[in-house]
């Protein structure tokens, strides 16, 4: 029975600390207005203040691992870059070792978990009183105090004493052995614990006591530092592919770091020898709080200057799913080798719009198969992710026109100048399709969520509406970037001629329906589900007329 107690606590630990973690970040989504996300890209604007607000927040909350689920949280909400997070993550390893010298200068453990239930109380009262306009905020609120409970209480619920850790003590003098054993130790201990800073206070405590020697104690903390990873991978379980790839750099960094400590174990130790001077036994304490400092100290400013090159590694091992969208899109303009080579310019600004129009059919895909299959299986699948390509698609059409516009003043042709004119056109119609898109979810999204009914044979009669937009939309997407002939614009034409008619039947159908006295609400909202399917065939269109005029 204890044994099915222990893993049950487990599990509902875990779901405190990854339903925290969601609540967080959806609340952060929601609330983080232009300004906040400002200030947060002030604090982490380059690598040396990403590092300084890590290093400050740890420090704080006595816990590099609520900080990096923090960072992955903020990383999958969109609101700090992979780049900025690893900064914050080097900082965090460094803020964490404060509890050791806590504990060796005052004896004293800090648990923040203490404060989480006000802090989830403080939530939920923005939450209730809805006159205060803090809905969000409260969620995000509560999502934060929530993580410190799944920390605490994962920390709590397999509980470890000095006394129970004697077996270590056998391996003490083995030699090399020792070192590995002391590692592995430390990286099983931390695991359990969820907390490197709490089997650091009880190595401390053990070496105070004579329990551990010193080369064992170092060999321990260092492996403390693997384990801490844990708990941030557990937090980007099911997150976004950026805040997967922060997760990846605390991994690699803290395993790394390790790994270069080891081979320069002995130089390691002496160099705290020398910055504690004295004998090692009447102060083991300070020594194993120094060398936990200068160890992540060291490792921090070692890999600091490959903040980008760390980057671009997580992204060649993480690659998005299939079905994934980035948070976070970006389009560097080359002026050197713009000035060089403007056609490939022109050339790569084609790979984005087709890009884009890929984001807009998935989208719509999305869409259609709420509209098949209108449930609260779509909220829940779909949302999430329609209106995170929205956003995407709101980057790509910002930093699109930017380099377009780059692009018309390099030294091209007037057929090139006049094509990237029309591809101007091109990206602002794809983004507003893709608003359109979105429209139409929240359409959905509200029909579902206040439950009205549609007769079946109306629902019949908008899935082959829904299907000649999807044509329309694939038959752009196979297109696009190329010059449409006389054929193709008729095709493209014969499109947009079905969409009208079946709309003006649509419509004539649901006006019938309310003169006879059908619910309002729901046919004025079927009606506009209408009219946004019918826009996006515009836009497709629009944009068919744009592909003939190119040369």
């Amino acid at each position: 029975m204890n044994a099915v107690n222990t893993i049950l606590q487990l599990i509902g630990s875990l779901g405190f600390l990854l339903y925290g973690m969601k609540l967080m970040s959806e609340g952060v989504q929601k609330s983080a207005g232009e300004r906040l996300q400002r200030a947060l890209g002030l604090m982490t604007g380059n690598r040396f203040s990403a590092l300084l607000t890590g290093l400050v927040i740890t420090m704080i909350i006595q816990s590099s691992g609520a900080t990096t689920v923090m960072v992955v949280s903020f990383v999958n909400a969109g609101m700090l870059s992979l780049t900025q997070a690893i900064g914050v993550i080097f900082g965090a390893n460094i803020g964490t070792t404060a509890t050791a010298w806590i504990v060796a200068l005052f004896g004293f453990n800090f648990n923040i978990a203490s404060f989480a239930v006000p802090v989830v109380g403080i939530g939920f009262l923005l939450t209730a009183f809805r006159k205060l306009h803090q809905q969000n905020l409260g969620e995000a609120i509560m999502g934060f105090g929530l993580l410190f409970v799944g920390l605490g209480l994962l920390s709590s619920t397999i509980s470890i004493d000095a006394g129970n850790l004697g077996f270590l003590t056998r391996f003490q003098n083995s030699g090399p052995l020792a070192i590995s054993v002391g590692v592995v130790a430390g990286v099983l201990l931390t695991t359990v614990l969820h907390s490197s800073s709490a089997l650091t206070a009880i190595i401390l405590t053990m070496a105070y006591k004579g329990l551990l020697t010193w080369e064992f104690s170092c060999a321990m903390v260092l492996g403390s530092n693997i384990g801490s990873t844990i708990d941030s991978v557990l937090a980007s379980i099911g997150t976004t592919v950026n805040a997967r790839r922060a997760c990846l750099v605390h991994v690699l960094f803290n395993v790394s770091g390790v790994v270069l400590a080891l081979v320069f174990f002995r130089p390691l130790l002496e160099l705290v020898d020398w910055i504690i001077p004295g004998p090692v036994e009447s102060n083991i304490t300070w020594h194993i709080a120094m060398l936990h400092t200068i160890f992540n100290v060291i490792t921090a400013l070692i890999f600091l200057p490959f903040v980008d090159q760390i980057a671009a590694l997580t992204e060649k091992i993480i690659k998005p799913k299939p079905d994934e969208v980035p948070s976070e899109y970006r389009l560097d303009f080359d002026e050197r080798g713009g000035k060089e080579n403007a056609t490939a310019c022109i050339i790569r600004a084609e790979k984005e719009i087709a890009d884009m129009s890929d984001v807009a059919a998935r989208m719509f895909g999305e869409v259609q198969s709420g509209i098949v299959n209108r449930s609260r299986t779509f909220i829940d699948e779909h949302m999430a992710r329609i209106g995170q390509s929205e956003n995407y698609a709101d980057q790509m059409h910002e930093q699109l026109t930017r380099y377009i516009l780059y692009c018309e003043h390099l030294p091209v042709s007037e057929t090139q100048l006049d094509n990237l004119s029309i591809m101007l056109q091109v990206v602002g119609e794809l983004e507003s399709m893709t608003d359109d898109c979105l429209s139409i979810a929240q359409h959905l999204e509200r029909s579902i969520e206040k439950r009205m009914e549609f007769p079946e044979a109306d629902m019949d009669r908008l899935v082959p509406y829904v299907e000649l937009a999807r044509k329309f939309l694939q038959f752009i997407r196979g297109h696009i970037n190329r010059h449409l002939s006389e054929d193709e614009l008729a095709e493209a034409k014969e499109l947009e001629n079905s969409i009208d008619a079946s709309r003006k039947a649509l419509k004539k159908t649901a006006r019938k329906r309310l003169e006879s006295g059908a619910d309002v609400k729901s046919e004025l909202l079927y009606i506009d589900l209408v009219r946004q399917i019918e826009k996006v065939g515009d836009r497709a269109f629009s944009i068919a007329g744009l592909l003939a005029q190119t040369c």
